[in-house]
């Protein structure tokens, strides 16, 4: 049986997360034996959004596919570069007049594989089209091109995660959750085949609140103001998600294992920049 290691990694927040992706990830792919990594990046960018550089950043470090969400326009210079390249999904079910794609097929050590972006719509600000169906769309596409199918799907609430789950379970080899930052313990294959965990976490700072100071949040539950939020960049930090091993040729699941690093040793990252391109 010929199987493909296919490592998952939660939302990347700010200076912190990167640093923690670009020390860790190379680790992760050689103690894992893992054949491809694919990272959701859409808070890489001071928090919120993405750049070119830091998808480039990204890249360089071991990514070879990097998924988004809701912040994915949060940096206008990204427009271009959706536009133009495949290795940075937007969610598939955003308007079609919206640059860039949902979907790509990638090719790992020989074998097609497709990764496709979803966004969850319960208690989501945009208005996306039904991501039940968008999937039934591509998935009319994909299953005539590979086996190997795997979503991110990017929403907030653990139901809607675990509906889109049960609703592909056995029509692709993993769901994935993102958004919430926060790693569940739900890792496990579903019965048709599927594997699936509600949120691959963050990388991100250990004592923050979804990688952001937890003082102006915290202000903010007590007093119902407003309050800016930034990237809490001290440490120590945490990287957390998931790999999954699949049959190339059923393109099932076979096991799917969360991963969790805590690196006590990352103390403080410079603060991003206004831009948001500070390494």
């Amino acid at each position: 049986m010929s199987t493909l290691r296919v490592l998952f990694l939660g939302d990347v927040v700010g200076s912190l997360g990167r640093a923690m992706f670009q020390k860790h990830c190379a680790q992760l792919k050689q103690q894992y034996s893992i054949d491809a990594v694919i990272v959701n990046g859409e808070n890489a960018a001071n928090g919120r959004g993405i750049t070119p550089r830091m998808v480039r950043f990204l890249r360089q470090h071991g990514a070879d596919v990097i998924t988004t969400g809701n912040h994915i326009w949060a940096k206008k210079e990204i427009y271009g570069y959706l536009a133009e390249h495949n290795d940075l999904l937007r969610p598939a079910n955003f308007p079609s007049g919206c640059p860039g794609t949902g979907q790509v097929i990638i090719n790992v050590k020989g074998f097609d594989v497709a990764i496709v972006n979803l966004q969850g719509r319960v208690f989501m600000r945009e208005h996306v089209d039904c991501p039940f169906k968008a999937a039934d769309t591509l998935l009319t596409y994909l299953k005539h091109k590979t086996p190997i199918i795997f979503v991110d799907f990017h929403a907030e609430t653990s139901s809607e995660k675990m509906g889109i789950a049960y609703y592909l379970d056995g029509r692709v080899s993993g769901v994935v959750g993102t958004h919430t930052h926060i790693q569940t313990a739900d890792e496990r294959i579903l019965p048709k085949g599927t594997a699936y965990i509600t949120d691959l976490g963050m990388a991100g700072a250990l004592n923050s609140m979804i990688g952001m100071k937890k003082e102006p949040i915290i202000q903010m539950f007590l007093t119902q103001m407003p309050q800016r939020f930034e990237v809490d960049t001290q440490g120590p930090a945490i990287l957390t998600g998931a790999w999954i091993e699949v049959d190339t040729k059923t393109g099932k699941a076979l096991k799917i294992e969360r991963i969790r690093i805590l690196d006590e040793e990352i103390q403080n990252i410079e603060q991003d920049s206004a831009s948001g391109d500070a390494i």
